[in-house]
C-alpha cells in the first residue's frame, strides 16, 4: 500500500465545537469535535478502497457488462490505435476508456481486465519519443485545410489519469519521468502550436476541444509538482489555465460537459495561487447554471449535450458522459477546499440519475437522463437539442458516452474515503466499503470496515479491522439530515453536528473498535418556483412515480441487444399535498442490484390525481404547467421508488389544487 503524501498548503478547517461526550467515555480517551471542514484532504490511492454490497455489484457486472468487452464491440479500441505506437487515429476515446477500465481492473482484481489494462499501459509507456511527446503520433502536429499547425493535447489530459492511476496503484517509476519530459515538451511549444481559438475554416474540430477544456492539465501539473518541485510546472498550469477559452455571454458554456468541466477550472488552479476568489468564482459559475437550467432534482440540469434558451423543463435530459465528469470535478474540489457540499453533490447526482443512464445489467447505456421520462423509444423525434437516438439503450452507438462511463462507479469507489492533513482518515461519501491506508503520526497501517444500506438507509458502521493507533476519523453529515448521532464501542457520542460539517473523533483505535452512525431520513418536499411543481424526497434519494416499464429489443446482437423502454401504466399524475402523511416502506434485505423497478429497496405511498391532457408531443413528456392544476380525475394512492431505481421516471410533478390560483391544464 503506498501512503497518500504531498499535500500543498491547505484551508483553514474552520471553527471547532468541541461536543459534549457521554455513556462513560473519558475525555482523555476520545476526542470529539464538530468542524466545519478536515481541511486539504488527499486522495488515498487507487485500491485502497474497496467497495463492498450493492457497490461492489455494480463493479462486477461492469467486468461482464459492455465496460469489460468494450474492446469487442468498439471500433475505436482496435489493437492498431495510434495509442498503441501506430500512425492510426487515437484520441479521446481509448483513453476514456481506459482511465475506468484500469481502475476497474484493480478494484476488482479481475485477471482478464488485468492483462489487459497491463498490455494498454504498457503501449502508452512505451510511445515516449525522444523529444518527450508520447501518445498518438497523429495528434503531434495536427494540420488543418487552411494550413494551420497546432498540437492536439486534449486526448493526453484524458489519458494522464489512466498513467496517474497506475503509477499510485504500483508504484511504477516510469510514469515521472514520462510526464515530465512530455510537460518539457509543452512547455517548448510556441504560441502558434499550443491551445488556442482555431480559425473557422481549419476543417477539424477536433482539436478545437481542447481550447475550451485546457484546464483539465492543471491537476495533473500539480500532482507532478507535488513529486519533482519543479517550479515550471507551475508556470506551465498558469499557461494552461490563461489560455482555457474565456466565458462568452450569460453562461459559462452551453455545452454539458463543456461546463460540468469548466465550472471547476478556477477551483482546481486555487493551489497555484492562493487566491480565494478562484473558489468563489467556481461557485459563481455553477449556482448561475443551476438557477436556470437546473430545475429538476439533485443536481442534473438541462442540456441535451447543449442548452437551450427557453429549455429549462426537467424533461431537458442529461448527458451520461456528465456524471462521470462532474464527479470527477466534485472530487478534485472536495479534496482543495475540505468542503463537504462537494460529496452531497456528488451523491445527488450517482445515486439519484446514474443508475438509470444504463440497463440493469450494465451491458447498454443510454445518451441523455432525464427527471421526468417516461419513454425511453428508438425514434429520433423528441424535443431535445441533439436529433436522432438519444435514449433507448445501446452498448454500440453513443460514441463518448459509451467509452467515457467507465470511470463512473470506479471513481465513486476510490473517492468514498479521503486522507485529512492531520494523519486522519474522512469518511467522505457512505457506502459499503473497506479502506486500507496509513494514518497517525506513526503512519501505522489501518483497516476500516464499513458497514450500511446506505443511501437506502441512514445507519452506517465502521469497525477497525486491523491495525491502530491514534488518529481521527472524520464523518461528514450531510446537508439534508436533521438527526446525526453517534456511538463509538456501543456508548452514545452526544455530538452537535451541524448538516453540512463533519465530525471529528480521535483517539487511539485499536482492532475490533466500532463508531455506529444514525442519519435520520424524513420524507420531504422540494417545490420548484419556476413552476411550482414538486419532487418528493427522502434522505439522500428523490423519488419517481411507479412506471411499469415493458422492454422491447430495437436493434444489435443476441449477446448485445439495445433496446427501447414504453410505460405500461399511467404517469401522468399530479400530487395532493396535505391529505394525508406521506408512507415509506422499506425492504428488510436490499437485492444485489437495486438500481431497478422490480428491486426497488424503497417504496412511498401518496395520494394523486391523473391529468388526463397531460401526454407526450414528439415522444417527450409535455413541458410542465403552472401549479396548482385542476383535475376531475378520482383520487388514487400511487407508489414512488428512488429515481436511481426507475429508467422510467417522473420526479417534478404538478400539484393538484382548487380555488382561484389553480388553472385548467391546455
Amino acid at each position: 500500500m503506498i501512503l497518500w503524501n504531498g499535500f500543498l498548503d491547505g484551508l483553514g478547517r474552520g471553527a471547532l465545537a468541541l461536543a459534549m461526550l457521554a455513556g462513560g467515555l473519558a475525555a482523555q480517551e476520545l476526542d470529539v469535535r464538530v468542524t466545519d471542514t478536515p481541511g486539504r484532504m488527499a486522495k488515498l490511492p487507487l485500491g485502497s478502497v474497496r467497495a463492498r454490497g450493492w457497490l461492489k455489484h455494480q463493479l462486477d457486472l461492469m467486468t461482464t457488462g459492455m465496460t469489460g468487452h468494450l474492446p469487442e464491440l468498439s471500433r475505436y479500441l482496435a489493437g492498431d490505435n495510434g495509442w498503441f505506437g501506430t500512425s492510426n487515429p487515437g484520441w479521446e476515446e481509448q483513453p476514456y476508456w481506459l482511465r475506468g477500465f484500469y481502475d476497474l481492473a484493480v478494484l476488482t482484481g479481475d485477471p482478464r481486465l488485468l492483462a489487459v489494462a497491463h498490455r494498454w499501459i504498457e503501449a502508452v509507456l512505451a510511445s515516449g519519443q525522444p523529444d518527450g511527446y508520447f501518445g498518438p503520433t497523429a495528434d503531434q502536429v495536427v494540420t488543418g485545410k487552411n494550413g494551420e499547425r497546432i498540437a492536439d493535447l486534449w486526448p493526453h489530459m484524458v489519458m494522464m489519469d489512466a498513467l496517474i492511476s497506475h503509477a499510485e496503484a504500483t508504484g511504477d517509476a516510469r510514469v515521472v519521468p514520462l510526464l515530465t519530459h512530455f510537460f518539457a515538451w509543452c512547455r517548448n511549444l510556441d504560441d502558434a502550436m499550443f491551445v488556442r481559438a482555431l480559425h473557422k475554416d481549419f476543417g477539424d474540430w477536433k482539436p478545437s476541444i481542447q481550447y475550451s477544456r485546457a484546464g483539465d492539465m492543471v491537476p495533473h501539473l500539480l500532482w507532478l509538482h507535488q513529486r519533482t518541485g519543479e517550479g515550471w510546472l507551475l508556470d506551465l498550469a498558469a499557461r494552461f489555465y490563461r489560455q482555457t477559452e474565456p466565458p462568452t455571454g450569460t453562461w459559462l458554456d452551453k455545452h454539458v460537459i463543456n461546463f460540468t468541466q469548466r465550472f471547476g477550472y478556477p477551483g482546481n488552479f486555487y493551489p497555484v495561487t492562493k487566491d480565494a476568489a478562484l473558489l468563489a468564482q467556481t461557485e459563481f459559475w455553477y449556482a448561475l447554471h443551476m438557477a436556470t437550467w437546473g430545475q429538476q432534482p439533485r443536481g442534473i440540469f438541462g442540456a441535451d449535450e447543449q442548452i437551450t434558451l427557453g429549455a429549462t423543463d426537467p424533461r431537458q435530459g442529461f448527458e451520461t458522459c456528465g456524471f462521470g465528469e462532474f464527479a470527477k470535478n466534485n472530487y478534485a474540489l472536495g479534496r482543495i477546499t475540505g468542503n463537504p457540499v462537494y460529496a452531497d453533490r456528488t451523491e445527488d447526482l450517482l445515486l439519484n440519475h446514474f443508475p438509470a443512464a444504463q440497463t440493469p445489467d450494465l451491458k447498454a447505456l443510454h445518451y441523455l437522463t432525464a427527471s421526468n421520462q417516461p419513454q425511453l423509444d428508438n425514434s429520433g423525434r423528441h424535443e431535445y437539442f441533439n436529433k436522432g437516438r438519444m435514449i433507448s439503450y445501446s452498448p454500440h452507438i453513443y460514441r463518448c458516452c459509451q467509452h467515457n462511463v467507465a470511470m463512473t462507479w470506479p471513481w465513486f469507489t476510490e473517492n468514498l474515503w479521503q486522507g485529512s492533513a492531520d494523519g486522519g482518515l474522512v469518511a467522505w461519501m457512505y457506502s459499503a466499503s473497506e479502506v486500507t491506508a496509513k494514518a497517525g503520526e506513526k503512519g501505522g497501517e489501518v483497516t476500516i470496515r464499513e458497514e450500511t444500506d446506505y443511501p437506502f438507509r441512514g445507519t452506517v458502521k465502521l469497525t477497525v479491522a486491523k491495525g491502530g493507533g491514534r488518529f481521527p476519523v472524520y464523518l461528514r453529515v450531510p446537508r439534508w439530515t436533521r438527526g446525526f448521532t453517534v456511538a463509538v464501542n456501543g456508548r452514545t457520542v452526544r455530538v452537535s453536528a451541524r448538516t453540512s460539517s463533519f465530525a471529528r473523533i480521535e483517539r487511539v483505535w485499536r482492532a475490533g473498535d466500532t463508531v455506529s452512525v444514525d442519519m435520520a431520513m424524513q420524507t420531504s418536499f422540494t417545490r420548484w418556483p419556476r413552476t411550482g411543481a414538486v419532487t418528493v424526497d427522502r434522505g439522500p434519494l428523490s423519488y419517481s412515480v411507479k412506471i411499469a416499464e415493458k422492454w422491447q429489443r430495437c436493434g444489435g446482437t443476441d449477446a448485445w441487444p439495445e433496446w427501447e423502454v414504453l410505460p405500461a401504466s399511467p404517469w401522468n399524475y399530479g400530487l395532493i399535498l396535505g391529505r394525508q402523511p406521506l408512507a415509506a416502506k422499506l425492504r428488510p434485505v436490499i437485492a444485489e442490484q437495486p438500481w431497478t423497478l422490480d428491486a426497488a429497496p424503497i417504496e412511498i405511498q401518496i395520494q394523486a390525481k391523473r391529468i388526463p391532457n397531460w401526454g407526450l408531443v414528439n415522444e417527450t413528456v409535455g413541458e410542465l404547467r403552472q401549479s396548482p392544476v385542476r383535475s376531475s380525475e378520482a383520487v388514487e394512492t400511487i407508489t414512488m421508488i428512488p429515481l436511481g431505481c426507475a429508467r422510467l421516471r417522473m420526479s417534478v410533478l404538478p400539484v393538484i389544487g382548487e380555488g382561484r390560483g389553480a388553472r385548467d391544464w391546455k
